[in-house]
């Protein structure tokens, strides 16, 4: 899952803050609350044969997690979407495409963490990169980190925010034992998910996820389980522990930027005959028939 620069991406223009400029010249403000305190939120979006798949979901949840943080100013879902058309229009993106969309509470009149500070903002960046998906579709290892979830009575996940200290100290825990990712438990020990995606089991033909009391409402998640119950697929949200992913028939990730893909490892043990299952393959498949045909239309196809 180790990612390599992509040499088109050398010359991208980068939006912040309502220019455009080049990806070199692109900054924001030391006194930006982003840098401040990680007070910003932001969304995964991918683009496929020139429309962003969910991207109302995404910007949904973009204003939900806004509204949660309490921000003065959350531009309107039309002016965003205009922003990305102009930004992706700038560089020609049509396909194959991952955005970073974020937005930071803005500009603060000194350092310091209080919200009141703020006399500028909110700061919106688009970031597009030329970015197949990541994972790797033959199979992947997860480890189990020591790192738990926050639950929402510490800091509730459904407020999609900038602080990824969780995730960046169990990918660390992951890269020391050379599996891929890293899989986080809540403070129960149940699993709550990977260090960037969802996790799945399928137990006898059964597709299960946990709930998302200590992860994100994933936008790829709801895919999946709206998938599952589109085509009768057995399927279930429910507490999941350690043990029933040793023991599963099959385990998959899921995310914007990676989409669906198979895990054969866990913790040093092979997960079902350690190949990629067929219910792994069948819901991969279906995924890209919704992603190839349920866009939001930001060029013509």
């Amino acid at each position: 899952m180790r990612q390599t620069p992509n040499p088109r991406n050398d010359d991208l223009i980068v939006y912040v803050d309502g220019e455009l400029v080049p990806r070199d010249e692109a900054g924001v403000s030391p006194f930006d609350s982003v840098v401040q305190g990680g007070d910003a939120v932001w969304e995964g979006l991918r683009l496929y044969n020139g429309s962003i798949f969910r991207l109302l979901d995404h910007l949904d949840r973009l204003r939900n997690s806004a509204q949660a943080l309490a921000f003065d100013e959350i531009p309107p879902t039309e002016e965003i979407i205009a922003e990305l058309r102009r930004t992706l229009v700038a560089n020609d993106m049509r396909d194959n495409v991952h955005v970073r969309l974020t937005l930071t509470r803005g500009e603060k009149v000194t350092s310091g963490m209080d919200p009141r500070l703020n006399t500028k903002g909110p700061t919106l960046i688009i970031l597009p990169e030329y970015k197949p998906p990541v994972y790797d579709k033959d199979g992947l290892s997860f480890v189990t980190s020591s790192i738990r979830r926050f639950p929402p009575d510490c800091l509730d996940p459904k407020i999609h925010h900038n602080n990824l200290l969780q995730s960046v100290l169990a990918k660390i825990e992951a890269n020391h034992a050379g599996a891929d990712a890293a899989l986080m438990l809540d403070r129960d020990g149940f699993i709550a998910e990977g260090h960037g995606t969802h996790v799945f089991l399928v137990d006898d033909g059964t597709v299960c996820t946990g709930p998302a009391d200590a992860c994100p409402e994933g936008v790829t998640r709801q895919t999946v389980l709206d998938l599952c119950a589109r085509h009768d697929i057995p399927h279930a949200v429910r507490r999941l522990s350690v043990m029933e992913a040793y023991r599963a028939d099959e385990m998959f990730c899921s995310g914007t930027m990676g989409e669906l893909a198979g895990i054969t490892a866990l913790d040093g043990r092979t997960i079902g005959d350690g190949t990629i299952g067929p219910m792994t393959e069948r819901l991969s498949s279906l995924y890209g028939e919704e992603t190839a045909t349920q866009g939001y239309p930001i060029f013509e196809r």
